[in-house]
């Protein structure tokens, strides 16, 4: 492996956290669309929604730690498109840690018994306003993330596909 491309924990956990981020946004949705509210089987998508969104919160700290304690951490270009690059990866990581912030606010806003395992109090029962102010922002952090994950995608295809700069293969699993 060359200075010039990641470890192979960096991409495992920058893949996994990509998977679970399109994972949890379409697992969102589809709750809405094939279940009613308060049945099982709604109340299973969502302990499922929770699960995941908790081992999104382990990959994300592990990710934190392993760039602070191993893992191989890249120069970012010269110039107004490393502040870009590093503003981009900032944002990127302050989005998903308010998504999963929100996410565990909303669950303890509104109460939750997750699999008949775990009974989680709710926070203020009879409050709708803020059981859907607190879903409301969670949404919100949750499509900002994914738009800006989308423009991550983006532009990672154009330094792969136009400029031709290998930037997208250091992070390529197999590709080196």
């Amino acid at each position: 492996m060359t200075a010039e491309s990641y470890d192979r924990t960096t991409i495992r956990l920058h893949w996994a956290t990509a998977f679970l981020v399109c994972w949890q946004w379409g697992q969102a949705h589809l709750i809405d669309l094939v279940t009613a509210g308060g049945t099982p089987g709604r109340r299973a998508m969502v302990g499922l929604h929770v699960l995941g969104g908790l081992l999104l919160l382990a990959v994300l700290l592990a990710r934190l730690a392993w760039r602070h304690r191993g893992g191989i951490r890249l120069a970012h270009a010269a110039g107004w498109e490393g502040l870009a690059a590093r503003a981009g990866h900032l944002a990127l990581y302050a989005l998903l840690a308010a998504v999963m912030g929100l996410g565990l606010w909303l669950e303890w806003v509104r109460g939750d018994n997750l699999f008949g395992l775990v009974q989680v109090p709710a926070f203020d029962p009879g409050n709708r306003a803020l059981r859907r102010a607190a879903g409301d922002w969670h949404e919100l952090a949750a499509n900002a993330l994914l738009v800006l994950a989308g423009l991550h995608a983006l532009v990672a295809l154009a330094h792969h596909y136009i400029r031709r700069d290998g930037v997208l293969r250091r992070m390529l699993p197999g590709l080196k």
